[in-house]
């Protein structure tokens, strides 16, 4: 919800009966909160003030530009505290505790929780139902990270096997209104830039360095459930191979099923010096893989947490206070300085950004990394979002799966039948069989001479019953036939987002329609498969074009739909095509308001 800073359209100061008509409501909407509670959050002689916004959400604060609470639908029936209110009060709401620190990178990133990522005691689920204010908290940490609504019951969701999403993050750590306030703050020290973990002065041992040193492989697998596929452990295993190497003489551990004890005491050894070339190489293994110019200018921390921490060795804590410069801002201003980027300081969000990347900087051109390989899978990929990727041209490729009618050929070439393949790897499988069987006919180069095993494959089952198998086929026809007779599937990709599912691509739909007297509204719908969010689309649009727009989830159907005042279907369809790259074919517009 809060992904981007919006203007507020008016601030007032709230008067005594409003400010006792807040107190009511809170009190209704969260029972736990006592009378001593209500003076916490809101100070008999402190000033509140609310501010109204263009997506009319309202949000109160303290005298000092502290948000304290917000109303989704300035109704106050969807009013939720912030997490500074959660801060002073955490027993202010109920909490899911997350099964480990690592999850949380997830949360912050702007992903709803999902229940396995849900850590349930040996009591059980507790009892909840749909629509109930929740917070979320990580493991030895007593300040919450985030706030939501609950997806289903509890109920319900026993009933789902405990699968699918559990919580809507409504707000969190390090969004857009956390940032808002004049005086931001953490609560302890567990609250790092990317991820929470315990509170350390909760524990006699450095719990951060617990907490990361024991995000193993089972762990790593809950984060990816969490953001419904995520898969983004892929990207901290595909490190360069330069800095594995380099990283010998530093007494790193480099394999995540090693010992914990081991590599939290590694970890300890490292000294300063050791750290700062350990920042410096994922920062290069970063330029080199994952950060592109067209990224640019980018937050420091937005590429601190999308591109250099995944370019850490497995098992290693990556702690830029334990570096000589202790800050990230003194760090980028230091390659700054060396010429390898350029950056300046954005005084209005108070941290680094940096501008542009010289790739011909000598260290740049002599540190060599390793080529990342992708693995192809069916599950989905996805990040954290990142607004810069909002609107990334994207890519959809078709590709296929072998079924039960071509495995013996895959077999039989020695190519995995569990991977998915592009039509023209496909094609190489088939023409390997061809080559592998001396199946070209001798006296006509271009016939290929079917034998059992590829006859069958291309159309056993596909000819009516009496009719005769064929004998040969054109090179021409091969592979086209055969790619046929595999399970057809979609990869849509769009900037470090990747997603790939069964069957076709179905088309965005555009659709404008009469609503009261004249007025007209265009709907929008099935964005979701091309990876785009319906909130930011919808507060996109309301700026581009001018006028109000809303999100509501479909009936029936799994998804959203943004609502857009006006018959704007022509600009809409055309603003899809060149801001974010949707081919024509893909959007579907449908006019109820011609006349006929």
């Amino acid at each position: 919800m809060f992904k981007k800073s919006v203007e507020a359209k008016a601030q007032q100061r709230l008067s005594g009966a409003d400010r006792k008509k807040l107190k009511r409501t809170i009190k209704e909407r969260f029972p736990a909160a006592s009378d001593s509670d209500l003076d916490t959050l809101i100070p008999p002689k402190v000033e509140i003030t609310v501010s109204k916004h263009p997506n009319r959400v309202l949000i109160y604060s303290l005298e000092g530009g502290l948000p304290i609470f917000f109303d989704v639908d300035s109704r106050g029936t969807t009013i939720f505290p912030t997490v500074y209110a959660l801060w002073k009060v955490p027993h202010l709401l109920p909490s899911f505790i997350l099964k480990g620190g690592e999850v949380s990178r997830y949360v912050i990133g702007g992903a709803d929780l999902m229940f396995p990522g849900i850590s349930i005691d040996s009591e059980g689920l507790p009892e909840f139902l749909a629509g109930q204010p929740w917070a979320v908290k990580v493991p030895g940490n007593p300040a919450p990270i985030a706030v939501g609504s609950t997806y289903m019951s509890s109920s319900e969701a026993l009933k789902a096997g405990l699968r699918g999403k559990a919580l809507k993050i409504s707000h969190h750590y390090r969004d857009a209104l956390w940032e808002s306030a004049e005086g931001r703050y953490v609560p302890n020290a567990g609250f790092l830039e990317d991820v929470v973990f315990g509170d350390p002065s909760l524990s006699t041992t450095d719990a951060i360095s617990d907490h990361e040193n024991n995000a193993d492989n089972q762990e790593l697998e809950v984060a990816n459930a969490i953001i419904d596929g995520l898969d983004d452990s892929s990207s901290n295993t595909n490190i360069s191979q330069q800095v594995i190497t380099d990283l010998d003489n530093l007494k790193v551990t480099e394999n995540v099923e090693s010992d914990k004890g081991t590599a939290a005491e590694d970890q300890n050894t490292l000294s300063v010096e050791d750290v700062d070339a350990l920042l410096d190489k994922c920062l290069l293994q970063a330029f080199y893989t994952t950060m592109k110019d067209k990224d640019l200018p980018i937050a420091g921390s937005t590429l601190w947490a999308n591109h250099v921490l995944p370019c850490r060795p497995s098992g290693i804590v990556l702690d830029i206070k334990k570096s000589s410069h202790k800050k990230l801002s003194k760090w980028l201003q230091s390659k700054s300085t060396e010429g390898l980027i350029s950056s300046k300081e954005d005084k209005h969000k108070k941290e680094v950004m940096v501008l542009s990347i010289n790739r011909k900087h000598p260290v740049y051109t002599s540190f060599k990394p390793e080529k990342q390989q992708v693995e192809k899978t069916e599950q989905t990929v996805d990040h954290p979002s990142n607004e810069t990727d909002l609107n990334t041209t994207m890519e959809v490729i078709e590709i296929y799966k072998p079924s039960v009618h071509v495995n013996p050929i895959f077999t039989s070439v020695g190519a995995d039948t569990r991977q998915l393949y592009t039509a023209s790897e496909a094609s190489e499988v088939v023409f390997a069989y061809v080559e592998k069987e001396n199946l070209v006919k001798p006296t006509n180069k271009s016939i290929v001479v079917l034998d059992a095993i590829l006859c069958d494959a291309l159309f056993k089952g596909a000819i009516k019953k009496g009719s005769t198998y064929p004998s040969e086929i054109h090179k021409k026809d091969l592979a086209p036939t055969f790619i046929n007779r595999m399970q057809a599937h979609h990869q849509v990709t769009r900037g470090k987002e990747s997603v790939v599912r069964k069957g076709g691509l179905k088309a965005m739909q555009i659709m404008t329609e009469r609503r009261q007297g004249n007025k007209k509204v265009t709907k929008l719908s099935g964005m979701e498969s091309f990876l785009i969010d319906a909130d930011p689309l919808a507060s996109e649009l309301q700026k581009k074009f001018a006028c109000s727009t809303s999100v509501t989830e479909m009936p029936g159907k799994k998804g959203y739909e943004v609502l857009v005042q006006g018959g704007v279907i022509d600009v809409l369809a055309r603003y899809l095509v060149e801001q974010y790259g949707i081919p024509k074919k893909y959007i579907e517009v449908l006019d109820k308001t011609a006349r006929k």
